[in-house]
């Protein structure tokens, strides 16, 4: 058992004002050195420095012998040497413990037992869904292109074909980080997009994965930082049909042959027309259940056919040149994937549910 040592000198260069303050001190010193104990030999080396060291306690005292009045040099010289001869018995007395703690074989290492084993972490399902959805498009053609979470509003709705108070800005609650002029949490990869089209080298054909923000409740379905994976093609004469068919390519890659797909018409400000893509739930196999709202069918993503408007915003002809665009949540594939019913999970850092996906690939 290990007793803490509490004792600490001022200075080890004090002078000492009398007799009495020396003795006082040496006092506290034998109390300290009475009371310690320990079998560890870390401890006890810890014991040697302080008391014994060069720099320890005790040489301390002693060279305050110097200012010890001749009449009392006699008796402090002896109240020193008792001193020294306590803590020298104890250090020998911790160094026979330690040696026959050692002999016994309790504190002995036993080099041929097994190390104490590190588990190995696994990719999160989140990294393993959107590496699988990279590859599919990869295998395609498409190319990966990234860009900045904090963006202006230029690039995140203006060019999209979201001017100033349009009521489409209202879908999407975004994380202002200044109002004037107006910088953001982006609120989707499409900022991406926008920067590629800027750069005017046609033709483009890009996957842009990444995180994004919106100011949400979280809850089961929604969380206010998820992942998208949004795609652009745009070159001559491309057309819905190239849509699609790029489409049912991904998601017989993505959940099998078996799966079912349907489009359906919708409205995206940045696409036209559009529609939005459903499968067939993979828990109830399209008969009906909670999480399909009994329709038998979930949606997965958005597309169309990029608006005019957007192609003009970023200096590429319209008259010329067209092109699709898609954009999907990688937590909905992943949930719909994996069976996972709570969006939340994916941020909690579970190792229990992490393990899960240790054989995953």
């Amino acid at each position: 058992m290990c007793f803490t040592i509490t004792l600490h000198l001022n200075s080890l260069s004090l002078i000492f004002a009398s007799m009495e303050n020396l003795l006082t001190q040496i006092d506290n010193l034998k109390q300290a050195i009475n009371h310690f104990s320990s079998d560890d030999v870390n401890v006890a080396e810890v014991f040697r420095i302080q008391f014994i060291g060069s720099n320890g306690s005790v040489k301390a005292l002693m060279g305050e012998m110097k200012n010890v009045a001749p009449e009392n040099k006699k008796a402090m010289g002896q109240a020193l040497n008792d001193l020294k001869l306590l803590a020298e018995n104890k250090w020998e007395e911790l160094k026979n413990l330690i040696n026959r703690q050692e002999a016994t074989g309790k504190n002995k290492t036993d080099l041929t037992l097994p190390g104490d084993s590190l588990s190995l972490g696994s990719r999160h399902p989140i990294s393993i869904v959107r590496n699988k959805i990279v590859s599919i498009f990869q295998r395609l053609g498409f190319a990966i292109a990234e860009g900045p979470e904090i963006e202006d509003d230029w690039h995140n709705f203006t060019a999209l074909n979201l001017p100033e108070n349009h009521p489409a800005r209202d879908m999407q609650d975004t994380f202002y980080v200044s109002q004037d002029p107006a910088w953001m949490l982006r609120t989707h990869t499409s900022s991406v997009q926008v920067r590629e089209m800027e750069k005017g080298e046609l033709p483009i054909r890009i996957i842009c994965p990444g995180r994004v923000y919106r100011n949400e409740t979280i809850s089961a379905r929604a969380h206010c930082f998820f992942h998208q994976v949004e795609g652009l093609y745009i070159a001559d004469d491309v057309s819905f049909a190239d849509l699609k068919q790029t489409l049912y390519f991904f998601v017989k890659e993505m959940f099998g042959e078996d799966i079912k797909v349907r489009f359906r018409p919708s409205y995206f400000p940045f696409t036209e027309p559009s529609a939005e893509m459903d499968i067939s739930c993979l828990i109830c196999g399209g008969k009906g259940c909670n999480v399909c709202k009994h329709t038998g069918w979930v949606e997965i993503l958005g597309c169309g056919m990029v608006h005019p408007n957007v192609l003009e915003n970023c200096g590429i002809d319209s008259k010329k040149y067209s092109g699709f665009a898609f954009g999907m949540g990688i937590e909905r594939i992943t949930m719909l994937k994996y069976q996972i019913k709570d969006l939340r999970i994916f941020s909690e850092n579970d190792v229990r549910f992490l393990k899960q996906f240790e054989s995953a690939v």
